[in-house]
């Protein structure tokens, strides 16, 4: 009897849970309109664009935004005004509010701190694909990637504004690997920002649209913007998940575009745009052109990863940075499959214009070419690697302290990558690595009694970048 009075009660207490909570969410369905303010410092802020994704709206003179409630939103999130600091919790970035469906009111307030410096100048660095897989990757992350990161930041000055970004590839499916990564970034003393990757999604769950689940739990939307100074940064997805393992393309999808070109639409012409996304643009995202069209003639750069080789694309007032990975050859190696070394990507910011260059993991900036000889019939030939070259750069070389000439760049495999990945036995445990042709090699040929070798690579901003070796067999 006693027991048959204690299921009884226990499913009047059921049914009263279930009521309640079909009462809530019946109760935020009902709303209408997600709301709220924007303040620093108890000061209300006028003209902060707000999102959910779909909507893009601008505060009022008192603080307030207000706009439609999306039934596919599933994040507040405003685009941080210049002048004012990144949102973020130990480095990693909070811009945004997860919407509550247990909310019944639907407001999302936001308290914003302003900087005591101007933020017009201002430095930045790109992270590609960490994509660690074990505690083993993870060690060399914390070992290298970090203190480089930690001794570059240093070396700007106290005081100096530095943000992140991590375009995709944060893990190599292993998502309870996202822990190690946040130390990571915690570790660099800057807030970062992060990019979807292929390796970040949930397999197997569904199509495109719940395959970004755990990402988002942790890291915010996956498309979103802020600024800094004269730059307006975008964050995109590109990835379009295909329902089935690992099967996934490049893609912006419709509603992706058609929020950048409202956001686009707060942003004045002549503020110089960045955007972080995975995949690169240029060839392999199958709707590349649509979203060509929507930046117009805007000064856009381009930061992508992915592909674990460097190259620059230029497509007309578009300049893509495909970045070598963090992990260089999935860290089996200390060079990427072009012969790039580990590292990521610096630049330095001057209003609206912007200067760059690759940083390798454990070298000096100055390191930004490699040398390979190799012994032919009658003669030797040099292979030098400049990495982030692009065509505005000059490359010229020395053969005993001669001037030799300008090199041309060619299209091939760098030397020490197909030594260390070549073959379906190296590298060691990660044997599917192999060499990729690169357009960022210069080779010339000379005569067998040369004793030394010298390139000088000038690059876009007049930095001259000079290695010298022995002129025999490396």
């Amino acid at each position: 009897m006693k027991r048959r009075k204690f299921v009884q009660s226990l499913l009047v207490l059921s049914g009263g849970l279930v009521l309640s909570t079909e009462s809530i969410y019946a109760s935020a369905l009902s709303v209408k309109k997600v709301k709220g303010t924007v303040k620093a410092g108890g000061k209300k802020l006028a003209g902060v664009v707000v999102s959910d994704g779909y909507s893009v709206v601008q505060t009022d003179r008192k603080g307030r935004y207000e706009m439609p409630k999306h039934e596919l939103a599933k994040a507040v999130f405003i685009s941080v005004p210049a002048g004012y600091a990144l949102p973020q919790e130990k480095g990693i970035a909070r811009h945004y509010q997860h919407i509550n469906m247990a909310n019944s009111k639907q407001q999302y307030d936001f308290e914003l701190t302003k900087l005591q410096q101007d933020d017009t100048n201002h430095k930045f660095i790109v992270w590609a694909d960490p994509q660690v897989k074990n505690k083993g990757d993870v060690k060399q992350m914390m070992a290298q990637s970090v203190p480089d990161v930690k001794e570059l930041v240093a070396s700007f000055g106290a005081g100096a504004l530095v943000h992140g970004m991590t375009v995709g590839d944060i893990v190599w499916d292993k998502h309870e690997l996202f822990e190690s990564y946040d130390k990571a970034v915690a570790g660099t003393g800057i807030p970062f920002f992060q990019v979807l990757g292929n390796h970040d999604m949930d397999y197997r769950k569904g199509g495109d649209d719940v395959s970004d689940d755990t990402f988002e739990a942790l890291y915010g939307p996956t498309y979103y913007s802020f600024n800094r100074g004269k730059v307006h940064y975008v964050v995109l997805d590109d990835v379009r998940y295909l329902g089935t393992e690992r099967n996934y393309d490049g893609y912006l999808a419709e509603h992706q575009l058609a929020w950048l070109k409202k956001d686009l639409e707060f942003v004045p012409k002549d503020h110089l745009v960045v955007i972080g996304l995975h995949i690169p643009v240029h060839n392999s995202v199958k709707n590349n052109e649509d979203f060509y069209a929507i930046l117009g003639d805007r000064k856009v750069h381009i930061m992508s990863g992915h592909t674990h080789y460097n190259r620059n694309v230029i497509t007309g007032n578009v300049h893509e940075h495909v970045h070598g990975t963090l992990c260089g050859a999935w860290w089996t190696g200390p060079i990427c499959s072009d012969g790039a070394p580990r590292g990521y990507g610096v630049y330095e910011v001057e209003g609206t214009e912007m200067k760059w260059y690759y940083k390798s993991t454990g070298l000096p900036k100055e390191h930004q070419i490699s040398i390979r000889v190799e012994e032919l019939t009658n003669q030797k030939r040099m292979i030098a690697n400049v990495w982030n070259w692009d065509p505005e750069w000059k490359v010229e070389w020395w053969a005993d302290e001669k001037y030799m000439g300008t090199l041309e760049n060619t299209t091939g495999f760098d030397p020490m990558a197909v030594t260390l990945y070549k073959g379906d036995q190296l590298p060691k445990g990660r044997t599917f690595a192999e060499p990729v042709r690169t357009d960022h090699l210069f080779l010339s040929h000379f005569k067998p009694e040369v004793q030394s070798l010298k390139v000088v690579a000038t690059d876009r901003f007049g930095n001259r970048y000079e290695q010298v070796v022995p002129a025999h067999k490396a």
